[in-house]
């Protein structure tokens, strides 16, 4: 076991001394695309000005044959707008790498650390099935940092979408002070559990609960009530990034024509604890946006809360509600995000009032 004092220290000579705090940056969304796909690529500077996070995919849907040429165009990528990406930019660049028992991983980072590490903000790591997987990543990263000669740690993000990774998802979140967050996987956790769905995200409805009966015929006048499949594991992943001050994030929501299904299921995340999601598709943006912003009602009633409540201790009624100190917490929480969001967003701003 590490010395806790060793804990920030760096894992390499010569590498970035660790950072002691996820600085906030808005990650309402994680915008997926192919590097290797020429049309994608070029639409990168518009697309960018739309989001939070740009992450070029070198993993799930990329071809084989493309694995190479998407890890290069990354790099291409990064370097051709390198006045968009960085420390100090409004837009986080982040990539997916292959998988970690894959044989294209570790070119994947020796290449992007050491050609273009200074523009990246985050490598996120699949299928992670524990701390030892972090570790790894981990002593590496600074190696290659070291290398480069990066003045700042390239933090990293865990997807969570193993059975062994859920069952470690506390370990995984405190494996190291490059933590950034973590993401759920639905599809490929699904396919490790042998859950017997084959959506991306989202409800099913044949997982459901009923209305008991209403009289002796048992079909007649019950409501069904779809559910939610993933609410355990979000809610359990929230906790684990929330005890070690890490960032949560729902994954992706598979059926792109469904912006409703969608919106719900976003908002469902949002108010478990999540800061933002994938988007997959261009439509998905604003939804993100939308969803992981509080909407001005929640800050202005936010607002008249915590300007009441004072030093935040004993209670008030407003609109014949309690409000105590767990409330006003709960509203601090709010003014915070909204606060952070309007900082970099004028509409936000005016729409906050703040």
């Amino acid at each position: 076991m590490r010395s806790p004092r060793a804990f920030f220290r760096p894992l390499a000579v010569g590498a970035p001394t660790p950072t002691t705090d996820v600085p906030f940056r808005p990650s309402r969304m994680i915008h997926f695309f192919d590097p290797s796909n020429e049309k994608m690529a070029a639409k990168v500077p518009d697309i960018a000005a739309k989001v939070d996070i740009l992450l070029g995919n070198l993993e799930d849907a990329v071809k084989t044959e493309k694995k190479e040429a998407a890890r290069q165009g990354l790099v291409e990528i990064a370097k051709a707008n390198a006045d968009l990406f960085g420390p100090g930019r409004d837009t986080q660049l982040w990539t997916r790498v292959n998988s970690l028992d894959s044989p294209w991983v570790l070119d994947d980072l020796i290449t992007l650390v050491t050609e273009v590490g200074d523009k990246l903000d985050v490598i996120m790591v699949p299928k992670v099935e524990g701390p030892q997987d972090i570790h790894y990543v981990d002593r590496l990263l600074a190696q290659l940092e070291a290398r480069a000669g990066l003045d700042r740690q390239i933090l990293v993000h865990a997807i969570l979408e193993t059975a062994e990774g859920v069952a470690n998802v506390e370990e995984i979140a405190a494996a190291s002070p490059r933590m950034q967050g973590i993401s759920l996987g639905p599809a490929d956790l699904a396919a490790s559990r042998r859950m017997k769905t084959t959506r991306v995200g989202g409800g099913h409805p044949g997982y459901l609960v009923r209305e008991d009966p209403t009289g002796d015929d048992l079909t007649e006048g019950r409501t069904t009530y779809q559910q939610d499949l993933w609410h355990y594991t979000i809610a359990r992943m929230v906790d684990a990034c929330a005890m070690n001050d890490i960032l949560p994030f729902y994954g992706p929501f598979g059926d792109i024509k469904d912006v409703v299904a969608c919106e719900d299921q976003f908002r469902n995340a949002f108010l478990l604890g999540c800061v933002g999601a994938w988007s997959l598709h261009p439509v998905q943006i604003d939804i993100a946006k939308k969803v992981f912003s509080p909407s001005p009602e929640d800050v202005a009633h936010a607002k008249r809360v915590v300007e009441a409540m004072g030093d935040g201790s004993g209670a008030v009624m407003i609109d014949g509600k309690m409000e105590d100190d767990a409330s006003c917490k709960q509203c601090i929480v709010m003014l915070d995000l909204a606060r952070e969001l309007a900082a970099g967003d004028p509409e936000l701003a005016a729409a906050y009032d703040l």
